[in-house]
């Protein structure tokens, strides 16, 4: 199953979701009518009265809880107890955290997440929240910062990477709410039985029928929360299995993983977190059971049946053993790191030059699509060691965040530079602009292409933390610098539009993040228009670029007639096409993705920069890239 598929899994698990907690809550409705039908009778207006305030107070609860949590994964990760890791510490724990988070962001192509620190809890766990990648965030537990070595560490971060792109956070998000919504209807029959009241020693006219309808919500009420556990948790165990076997395709090794689940399995404290209470809520987002449930309500599968799907040859009586051996010696993640030789990244190559050229196959890119492979670890290692370190600071820094992310933009050609400046200076301040030239001319100079997005990457999650009046300002300033006079690269224009929407769905997530289900039938145009400007800009005439445009459009509309029409506006031409193509479902997609690259590749070479000018539509599509295409092998090689 590829990322497309599962994307799409997603979608149909989320409208089923809908579904039968629907039917949970007319179950309840109906048990509520019932109970107001034996003390009261069958009469219409108590019985409709009774069936639209139950209503009214399952869908205000679920409406509250989903919105209190509509700024994203970090107000989750706050509630839960985390404390943001800066992104310049220098403790060695956090340090190593960041990396392997900041690794794997880089290898599959997303925005590297906040990272959290659940300070208080001694276990080892974990979860992923948000809405999409744009606000995503990450938390462990200190347990699993001092147990884990860096491979098991790794490997708990990529299960969590693995809900962030499979689209399970939002389907978390509303399981929450709807929860929430559910329980109100027990919560509001137990306050009021918490608070009746006798006055004067005599019971008040009504109170004892009251008291009596409050104890049949409350039993009512926890029933259907009775039911709507049991779906949240047969929901959870599927994906979680999911999730192991994602973690495996982005490590391309299971001993990490699977180390994890043992040391779960053999410490005494396990994944069980102190809150409880808390971990209730979230108990389907973590990575291991925080909470205890077993049977119908766990929401994980049994630690053996995990273990044993990544070593098969593994028993009981080895787990055994490990338990009895740690209980003696207690891993310290750290030191196993030093005696395995974890300290630092795996060897990685170089970076290829600038200006070589590479062969793609399609079937091979939309495989890779958010599962990348030990060599995009690898290349993700050797881009973040290879960044110069003022750099890399650059990136962490909020006040140089900013300058930063204008100066990736700035163009090659002097006059247009000076203009895009000028729209820059106008909007964010003479001194931004000045930082942001001296920064292009002096620290960014011939910086590689596979440099840039990493950046960014590593750049928007500091950027999230301006005030949100900066951050509109911001985005109105980066699309004046790319409009400056419609002579920009491809690359600079979507890298350009990338950081905008990444930015406006930082500020309103639950907005954004939708699962897609347009058709490619009722988007021909911005296919086509999308397609003639990547050929118009990828190759080096006429004829070939028709010839390319053709070849993709016979790959995802093979029974339309659409010609070759350059564009005149060049790249401007695609402010149109971004958020009708989004909205595509997503094995429309991935026919998208080919086409894309079967365009791209029809001359028989892709560099560098065309490699990541795809990896960037991609990611303007929420189809994360990794950084590096590998050549594709010869026919019968």
């Amino acid at each position: 199953m590829n990322f497309f598929e599962r994307q799409d899994q997603a979608r149909r698990l989320s409208a089923r979701l809908l579904l039968l907690f629907g039917a949970a809550v007319v179950g309840i409705i109906v048990a509520v009518v019932a109970v107001m039908v034996v003390f009261a009778g069958p009469r219409p207006g108590p019985m409709l009265a009774a069936a639209i305030g139950t209503l009214v107070v399952i869908s205000l609860g679920s409406l509250y809880r989903i919105s209190s949590l509509g700024s994203g994964g970090d107000v989750i990760a706050r509630e839960m107890g985390g404390v943001l890791v800066p992104e310049d510490t220098r403790d060695p724990s956090l340090r190593r955290l960041r990396n392997v988070v900041e690794e794997i962001a880089i290898a599959s192509g997303v925005a590297v997440p906040k990272v959290f620190v659940m300070e208080h809890e001694g276990a080892i766990n974990a979860f992923a929240a948000g809405y999409a990648p744009s606000d995503a965030a990450v938390a462990v537990t200190r347990g699993a910062l001092e147990r884990l070595n860096r491979d098991e560490l790794q490997g708990v971060i990529a299960h969590e990477f693995s809900h962030i792109l499979n689209g399970d956070m939002r389907l978390n998000i509303r399981l929450i709410g709807v929860l929430f919504g559910i329980l109100m209807v027990g919560l509001v029959g137990r306050k009021v039985l918490e608070h009746g009241r006798f006055s004067g020693g005599r019971r008040n006219s009504g109170a004892g029928a009251i008291l009596i309808a409050a104890l049949a919500a409350m039993v009512v009420g926890y029933v259907g929360l009775f039911f709507a556990r049991m779906i949240k948790a047969g929901v959870s165990r599927s994906r979680e299995r999911l999730a192991d076997a994602s973690a495996v395709q982005f490590t391309r090794q299971t001993a990490g993983l699977a180390g994890a689940l043992k040391k779960i399995a053999g410490l005494h404290e396990g994944s069980r977190l102190a809150e409880r209470g808390d971990a209730e809520e979230v108990s389907h987002m973590l990575f291991g059971d925080g909470v205890g449930f077993r049977g119908w309500f766990a929401t994980h599968p049994p630690l053996m049946e995990r273990i044993q799907a990544l070593e098969p040859s593994f028993d009981a009586s080895q787990l055994e053993h490990l338990s009895n051996e740690w209980a003696l010696h207690p891993p310290q993640g750290l030191e196993e790191d030093v005696r395995l030789g974890l300290v630092t990244p795996e060897d990685a190559h170089a970076l290829p030059a600038a200006d070589a050229e590479h062969l793609l196959a399609p079937a091979r890119v939309v495989a890779e699509v958010a599962t990348p492979r030990a060599e995009d670890f690898a290349l993700a290692g050797a881009i973040v060691e290879s960044l110069p370190p003022d750099v890399h600071a650059l990136a962490t820094r909020r006040e140089t965040v900013m300058p930063l992310l204008v100066a990736l933009l700035l163009d090659d050609e002097v006059q247009l530079r000076e203009r895009q400046l000028f729209e820059v200076a106008a909007r964010l301040g003479a001194i931004l602009a000045q930082e942001a030239r001296l920064l292009r001319d002096q620290q960014l100079a011939g910086l590689h292409p596979m440099h840039r997005l990493p950046l960014a990457s590593i750049a928007f999650p500091v950027l999230r933390l301006r005030p949100r009046p900066e951050l509109d300002v911001f985005v109105d300033a980066i699309n004046a610098l790319v409009h400056a006079d419609g002579k920009v690269s491809l690359f600079e224009y979507c890298l350009a539009r990338l950081l905008t929407v990444q930015v406006r769905e930082s500020l309103d997530p639950s907005r954004y993040a939708r699962f897609g289900r347009s058709t490619l039938d009722r988007v021909r145009r911005e296919i086509a228009t999308l397609l003639a400007v990547v050929v118009q800009h990828g190759h080096v005439d006429a004829d070939t670029a028709r010839h390319a445009y053709l070849r993709g459009i016979q790959c995802v509309l093979p029974t339309d007639a659409l010609p070759y029409l350059p564009r005149p506006q060049g790249v401007v031409a695609l402010d149109e096409v971004w958020v009708p193509l989004d909205a595509l479902d997503p094995l429309a997609k991935q026919m998208l993705v080919e086409a894309l690259t079967v365009a791209i590749s029809h001359d028989g070479r892709t560099t560098v920069a065309e490699a990541e000018l795809l990896r960037t539509i991609c990611a303007m599509l929420h189809c994360p890239l990794p950084p590096m295409l590998q050549p594709a092998l010869p026919s019968g090689a």
